[in-house]
């Protein structure tokens, strides 16, 4: 093979899209993967990695645009990862989604015959995400319309950082698939910021302050939580910026303020403190309600969420006398959605904070048949003496542990459904379980728009 060499540039035509969301080119045959391509384009690429079957390409130029590339809505998606897909009509997004699942099930799980339903399309395609992060960075980085302009000065900005880098931010003025009053929100941070005299966070020096901006949306009530995260604690100087948002924007219902000197890009505070309102907001799915804290895990598309929610009770298929296992109950939604139509539900969790919030959730609702154990799978399964009839299964993207996958079919309930957020782990896993189970059907559903991923719902029955 001699085309394809590292360093090298070379015209390429992408023929498809591989998992991952990265355009596939295969000059005679050898599969070369190029981000932000879409088929049918044609491209200028300089290859950045060469393995023995298959080589990572960087786009210079569309030479040739694909008929199916429409013009994306934010005029930062061709450079931050935040939404890399917006150039794809969302129909074909969704024929992509599925045919990844497909695909996966196949190369994967060695799975070829299970039927795998159209995706379940997200009701906004802009707009849509509930919680939003931005990083904070002294330096932004430049659009290419700036570096053009030599009086343009690279100075603080906060946003969503450049795919593949720890440090670059881009300086985003329109987030589109934020709500719209987040925008305005995130306009009257940065101006505060610019004139507070204190620098932003610097992820190589790890000197400066202001680090984190973090934004939730409830839905159902119109309300917003701001987190503000910084490397040290100046309360006033963040209680000032709480009174002007909370002046000016009467839909806040909480600021939080998170304090952390950790090198590490996360935003979690080692001290936390409410500024404004209560530590929490609150969000509805179907009638039941949920408080939601800073830094608790809650699904980022609320309408979706339900429409995911809805299919797994479809499978669960629950007449009232059953009794209900989730393997990974995180703060309690997936077992308080099903509460109402089981005899009694269990859930496990490791994470402390997520089976309190949990507990919180159910006895909001006024549940009494949800109980959240705290613990590792592994450990705590064998324990149990109760034989569910469902079981839940709703890993992390890294999917199940094989110890757990062991356990599972040890137990044998007569009724899995699995929830997954990753096909390739997805496949990894059905293929284990499908010694002893049935794979009945697959429904994808998307909860990210003009990104990859794509979670999926399916039904196992005991063979």
């Amino acid at each position: 093979m001699t085309a394809i060499k590292k360093s090298k540039t070379c015209e390429l035509e992408i023929i498809d899209l591989a998992f991952g969301g990265k355009g596939l080119a295969k000059p005679e045959g050898f599969p070369v993967f190029v981000d932000r391509c879409i088929p049918g384009d044609l491209a200028c690429v300089k290859i950045i990695k060469k393995k023995k079957s298959w080589a990572e390409g960087k786009l210079i130029k569309i030479l040739k645009p694909s008929s199916s590339r429409h013009t994306g809505k934010c005029r930062y998606c061709n450079y931050c990862g935040g939404c890399k897909w917006q150039e794809l009509s969302y129909d074909l997004q969704l024929e992509y989604k599925k045919r990844h699942v497909i695909e996966s099930l196949h190369h994967i799980g060695r799975l070829k015959d299970v039927k795998v339903n159209d995706v379940l399309a997200s009701d906004l395609v802009y707009e849509y995400r509930n919680k939003m992060e931005f990083s904070c960075s002294p330096k932004r980085w430049l659009m290419p319309e700036e570096l053009e302009n030599e009086e343009i000065i690279k100075d603080f900005g906060i946003g969503l950082h450049v795919p593949g880098t720890f440090d670059k931010v881009i300086d985003i003025r329109q987030c589109e698939i934020m709500p719209g009053l987040g925008n305005r929100i995130l306009e009257t941070v940065r101006n505060f910021i610019k004139t507070s005299g204190l620098l932003a966070y610097d992820l190589k020096t790890h000197e400066g302050f202001w680090r984190f901006l973090m934004l939730r949306h409830s839905v159902a009530f119109d309300t917003w939580m701001v987190n503000i995260v910084t490397r040290d604690k100046r309360q006033d100087v963040v209680s000032d910026l709480s009174d002007l948002l909370t002046r000016e924007f009467l839909q806040i219902e909480s600021v939080m303020y998170n304090i952390t000197d950790s090198k590490s890009g996360v935003s979690t505070g080692k001290e936390e403190i409410c500024l404004f309102g209560k530590d929490h907001i609150k969000e509805k799915l179907g009638n039941l309600v949920f408080k939601i804290s800073a830094n608790s895990f809650f699904q980022t598309n609320t309408r979706s969420c339900e429409k995911l929610y809805a299919k797994v009770a479809e499978y669960a298929g629950l007449k009232g006398d059953e009794t209900v296992l989730d393997l990974y109950s995180g703060t309690g939604t997936i077992p308080i959605w099903l509460s109402g139509r089981a005899k009694q539900v269990y859930g496990i969790e490791i994470v402390k904070s997520a089976v309190v919030d949990a507990k919180t959730n159910a006895s909001l609702n006024n549940i009494e048949n949800c109980e959240f154990l705290e613990g590792d799978i592994k450990d705590v399964l064998p324990g149990l003496k109760i034989i569910p009839d469902v079981m839940i299964i709703d890993p992390p993207r890294v999917g199940m542990h094989k110890d757990v996958v062991s356990q599972v079919l040890s137990i044998g309930p007569s009724k899995i459904v699995y929830v997954s957020c990753n096909p390739a782990t997805l496949a990894r896993d059905l293929e284990m379980i499908s010694q002893k189970y049935e794979v009945m059907e697959i429904q994808p559903v998307d909860m990210f728009p003009h990104t990859y991923h794509i979670e999926s719902v399916a039904l196992l029955l005991k063979k």
